[in-house]
């Protein structure tokens, strides 16, 4: 055997006893016996430099110190699920599905893992990137990080797809958090509060080797690609599993919601005796081709939904109330608490929402309550327990004034809410305008944090966004001490945020009812800034999905002579406000009203491409063969699956040569 095949067996040995430890939990050998190996290929890999492998398991401890992260295209939205509470809940779920489809339906249930999201993609095999959720359509690649998860594997085994995504969860077991605070604690060191936060701040930190030494861990549940090897959600996991992957056997299928409800009851009963967080359990359509067909909202699957076990409480005493000013002038009562407990994390403050709950739940200074995470994320309080906080015999007094610049409260018919309307000359509210600028859905200024926005007021730097355009690095210099390199980092940032497009610049002003998807469909609807502005509330209403409130908002917004002050200094500076056409050019119709899967490996294009070639010529890009679809596109090693599912439908299956022809006509 040569040298270079005596390392390849040394590799593949040690991935296979991996799985069987880390993945199997059934180890095959001693610790010591797998040192010896690892000590092996070590010594190999350092004698034979040039016959090094990034992917070799002797790379899994990290090492490299990181600048920062890039930030990458999901391929597939990696979107959140909608939640539910109760069983009712659960059959208006089945029956929204049933309204858009009289198939047979069949549910998977698995555990909701309590930790951070993850998409992991494989090329030949090979781990390639792994994206954090972000926005849903970005995510940050930390591929680098997500290597030292001994559980995750960097090649795969058996026959598998060419280019596929795997998304998971990780997270750290409740046992090894009990050892890592331990240790921490030993070594004089501040201890982590929860398991969840823990494995969330993990994957973000730049240092590998100290990602290396947190006990993180990882579950897959979710294949997606053109050439899965099933149709059948489970089925896949069941192929991921002989890959090499780590998934949980906690995941069943069922025929009917009542089944999915015994399943969840009697999961609720032993939940807390996994060796993991859990907070729910996740229900989706079997079928992949159905999910296809049922398809997804703004921000959800239409096929999955995810019930929440009921929040952990807590009982402590309300100490005080006072106010927040949010960046829309809302004005939010909160609960100062003597410090409790709660889900892992010291809670010392928690949200009364308006002043109607607080007279609903009879809170006054003293009481003794309830709380709870809602969502399992913001504490709020829930109830009140003492009977002498009772609305006759305490009467609170919600305050008149703003409490960051006097201005006189107002509350709207209809509005649970109080605000502040002093908009333009409201610190926290002009501070909050300018975190949500920058935020990373809107113009992504990740050079600027909320301390520097407060430095920056505070020295009458910026007193709305626009002025940020304005900002000169000698002006930063003086707060820093040899700040230099701060100070460019901030003006290029903002520099960057000038090729930002014009639907998250529609978000990033921050008009009242305008979220994401409302701007982007803005945005293609009226092409420009100047279109949008001269718009009337009638214009507005007339578009798709847009309630009267919405076009009330937008058109107020606008008719303000300071904000459109803000937007033409905002064009001066560069800022897009109007959309490129040019990447959404349609080259031709050729393939107009055809629906086009691509599937396969192809030499001179990738799958990316393919499909943007298909949209250029007026045709669709399917994931899935139905009765629908117009032909296949083929390159090599196309999914025996999908071949099987053409021939029998007798969809047409052509080459690339004959595509390419059939564009050039």
């Amino acid at each position: 055997m040569d040298i270079r095949e005596q390392i390849n067996s040394l590799r593949k040995l040690i991935e296979e006893h991996n799985h069987k430890y880390y993945v199997l939990d059934k180890p095959a050998i001693s610790d010591f016996e797998y040192d010896k190996l690892i000590d092996e290929l070590t010594e190999l890999e350092s004698k034979y430099p040039q016959l090094f492998d990034v992917n070799s398991p002797t790379q899994n401890v990290g090492g490299q110190l990181m600048n920062s992260f890039e930030s990458m295209n999901h391929d597939y939205p990696m979107l959140s699920l909608s939640n539910t509470y109760s069983n009712e809940e659960l059959f208006d779920f089945e029956k929204r599905i049933k309204k858009l489809t009289d198939k047979n339906i069949e549910y998977v249930c698995e555990l909701k893992f309590d930790g951070v999201s993850i998409s992991l993609k494989y090329e030949n095999g090979v781990l390639i990137r792994a994206l954090t959720r972000g926005d849903g359509i970005n995510g940050d690649n930390v591929i680098e990080n997500i290597k030292t998860i001994k559980s995750i594997p960097r090649k795969i085994f058996g026959n598998f797809p060419n280019l596929f995504e795997i998304r998971g969860e990780i997270f750290i077991s409740k046992s090894s958090f009990l050892e890592l605070n331990l240790k921490r604690e030993k070594e004089g060191k501040e201890l982590f509060s929860n398991p969840r936060n823990t494995a969330s701040g993990s994957i973000k930190i730049l240092d590998v080797s100290e990602v290396a030494e947190r006990p993180l861990d990882c579950f897959l549940f979710s294949l997606l690609g053109n050439d899965l090897p099933s149709e059948s959600h489970i089925e896949n996991l069941e192929y991921a599993k002989s890959w090499g992957f780590n998934t949980s056997s906690y995941s069943k299928k069922f025929s009917s919601i009542e089944d999915v409800i015994k399943y969840i009851k009697d999961l609720n009963q032993v939940r807390d005796t996994l060796p993991f967080e859990i907070d729910g359990v996740v229900v989706k359509v079997d079928n992949i081709n159905l999910q296809n067909e049922l398809g997804n909202t703004a921000k959800s699957p239409r096929w999955a939904i995810a019930y929440k076990f009921q929040a952990e409480q807590a009982n402590t005493i309300v100490t005080n109330i006072d106010y927040q000013v949010g960046r829309t002038g809302a004005i939010t009562p909160v609960a100062n608490l003597k410090p409790v407990k709660l889900s892992g994390t010291i809670i010392k403050r928690a949200s009364l929402h308006n002043y109607d709950q607080i007279i609903k739940l009879g809170v006054q200074i003293g009481s003794n309550v309830i709380i709870e995470k809602g969502g399992e994320i913001i504490p709020k309080v829930v109830r009140v327990i003492d009977s002498r906080n009772d609305l006759f015999s305490n009467t609170f007094n919600f305050i008149k004034n703003c409490p960051a610049c006097g201005s006189v409260l107002q509350r709207k018919i209809g509005d649970a809410k109080h605000y502040c309307l002093n908009r333009y000359n409201c610190g926290p509210q002009i501070k909050g305008a300018i975190e949500h600028y920058i935020s990373r859905n809107a113009m992504n200024i990740d050079s600027i944090g909320k301390k520097t926005i407060d430095l920056f007021f505070d020295n009458n730097l910026v007193s709305n966004i626009s002025d940020l355009y304005d900002l000169k690095i000698d002006q930063l210099l003086p707060f820093k001490k040899e700040g230099r390199k701060w100070a460019e980092n901030i003006i290029n940032g903002i520099n960057e945020s000038k090729k930002i497009t014009f639907d998250k610049v529609l978000f990033s002003l921050g008009i009242r009812h305008v979220g994401q998807t409302m701007s982007k469909k803005l945005a293609n609807c009226f092409k420009n800034i100047e279109n949008l502005i001269g718009a009337d509330i009638e214009t507005l209403v007339e578009m798709d999905e847009i309630a009267e409130t919405t076009a009330i908002s937008i058109f107020d917004f606008f008719k303000e002579p300071r904000n459109i002050e803000i937007v033409n200094k905002l064009k001066y500076h560069g800022i897009q406000f109007e959309i490129n056409e040019t990447k959404n050019i349609q080259v031709s119709s050729l393939l107009s009203g055809k629906k086009i899967v691509v599937s396969g490996v192809f030499t001179d294009y990738s799958r990316e491409d393919l499909k943007h070639i298909i949209k250029e010529n007026g045709g669709e890009s399917l994931s899935s063969i139905s009765k629908k679809t117009s032909f296949v596109l083929s390159g090599d090693s196309m999914g025996p699956s999908k071949k099987e599912k053409a021939l029998s439908l007798n969809i047409p299956i052509i080459g690339i040569d004959d595509f390419l022809n059939m564009i050039k006509k």
